[in-house]
């Protein structure tokens, strides 16, 4: 049956939160590889108190979940990230703050910071970085979780998804509503290899968009300014703050990384949307990108507050010609399973790669999670996949190689499992280049993590 319409679906099931913060010692079944060691971790929104308003579930306060993986043995703990919105609403013992919706929060916050640092957590230069949309990175202590902070010299809101050059060692990042909420100022970063903030250009992009990620390659950075589109008016006539405008068409900005964002220039194709690309590399003047593209952007409505039909994302290449009159990108697809979370080799960031992994859908309805793994080999076109039971759904599947100088592909791919039948998570473990065996190990959570975005491995 469907649920309630009372019942808010970001708030039930395996949406749900869990508001304890634990340490466990994992059950493993299987054996974990001796080489893998070191610590897995994910982030998530995770409300704190019963939201205000139409919560999204984009929303939530952020919990990092960390599996510290030494000697075939798997410890777990969880934390919420402790920013400045957290504190206050703790303080209060309820939600003050209103999300999307401008017009929820309590007085007495507005104007206040209200960052919930809930999309991803990344490791670089020493630190350990729990990021989101709209504030500065949000710095945690690698063991215990513990919070340290912004990091005030990123000068303002980063997005969640850099990119680390895996030949200088420099973190490249960008910044959507720069300028403040729905505003089409965007900005450009790099923090070098230990990491000090060297660059952070301003820019004015089509129009106001949720611009989730970027691409970068060795020579060149892609800014996607797609038509699902932000607007400050609508949000305070009660219209959704983030609605799908597809006439407004798709644009990506590409800008060569030494020349600056003054020589901009911008690319366009129909309307579709893109979360998450998978890499981007170039070959001579022309630029290749591998993206998980919906026809239409998923989670949000249309500025009517209509629900647009639902389509999954599929693997798609887009290709730039910096050498042609033309500004139109050409789009063709690689892989017809539906699927999200796309992820690669990450040494082979912005070159040209050979295997990328992702959540898929097998056999499931449209818009019903995911209940597998894929594996493409992008040179021989070979899809493979490992299904899981019925009702049990993965997340992200993050790749670590087997040394710092394997082949590429060679290693492990590590995700969570939401085990429905259970209602419980699983840590597992995969040989990255035979998915389709299923798991080689996994360790048991004795409760479940909730559904969330990203995570990544930082090696012992």
């Amino acid at each position: 049956m469907d649920p309630s319409p009372s019942i808010n679906p970001w708030l039930a099931g395996n949406f749900a939160p869990v508001r304890s913060e634990d340490d466990f010692v994992l059950e493993v079944e299987g054996e974990i590889p001796p080489g893998l060691r070191g610590a897995f971790y994910r982030n998530g929104p995770n409300p704190q108190f019963e939201p205000r308003g139409q919560h999204h579930w984009f929303a939530g306060d952020g919990m990092i979940h960390a599996f510290f993986v030494d000697g075939g043995r798997v410890a777990y703990r969880n934390r919420y990230v402790r920013t400045p919105k957290w504190l206050l609403e703790n303080a209060a013992g309820r939600a003050l703050f209103g999300g999307f919706d401008p017009r929820a929060a309590d007085p007495s916050v507005v104007g206040k910071d209200n960052g919930v640092a809930n999309t991803n957590v990344v490791w670089h230069a020493g630190r350990l970085l729990a990021l989101e949309e709209a504030h500065m990175p949000f710095e945690l202590d690698p063991g215990t979780l513990e919070p340290r902070g912004y990091v005030e010299s990123y000068r303002g809101r980063v997005t969640a998804h850099p990119k680390i050059d895996p030949e200088t060692g420099e973190m490249l990042w960008f910044a959507y509503s720069a300028g403040g909420w729905f505003t089409k100022t965007m900005s450009w970063g790099v923090t070098d290899a230990s990491g000090r903030v060297t660059r952070r250009d301003d820019f004015e992009a089509p129009f106001s968009s949720m611009a989730h990620d970027f691409l970068a390659t060795r020579r060149h950075a892609l800014f996607p300014v797609l038509p699902l589109t932000g607007d400050l008016g609508r949000a305070m006539r009660g219209g959704p703050p983030f609605a799908w405008e597809p006439d407004k068409g798709a644009h990506v900005g590409v800008m060569a990384r030494d020349a600056g964002v003054g020589g901009m220039r911008w690319f366009t194709t129909e309307a579709c949307y893109v979360f998450h690309p998978m890499n981007a590399w170039e070959e001579g003047e022309t630029i290749v990108a591998d993206v998980m593209e919906y026809p239409v952007a998923p989670l949000f409505p249309r500025p009517d507050g209509s629900t647009p039909d639902r389509t999954p994302a599929r693997l798609v290449r887009w290709t730039f010609d910096l050498a042609a009159n033309s500004d139109t990108i050409r789009r063709e697809p690689l892989d017809d399973l539906p699927g999200e979370f796309p992820r690669f080799d990450e040494r082979r960031a912005g070159l040209s790669y050979r295997h990328g992994w992702f959540a898929g859908q097998s056999d499931l309805p449209r818009g019903e999670g995911f209940d597998c793994i894929a594996h493409v080999d992008l040179a021989t076109g070979r899809r493979t996949l490992y299904p899981f039971a019925a009702g049990d759904s993965p997340g992200e599947p993050v790749f670590v190689p087997r040394a710092p100088d394997a082949a590429e592909g060679d290693g492990w791919i590590v995700a969570l499992v939401y085990r429905g039948a259970e209602d419980r998570s699983d840590f597992v473990v995969f040989d990255a280049g035979a998915i389709e065996a299923g798991p080689i190990a996994r360790a048991r959570a004795p409760r479940r993590v909730p559904f969330g975005f990203h995570g990544n491995w930082r090696p012992a």
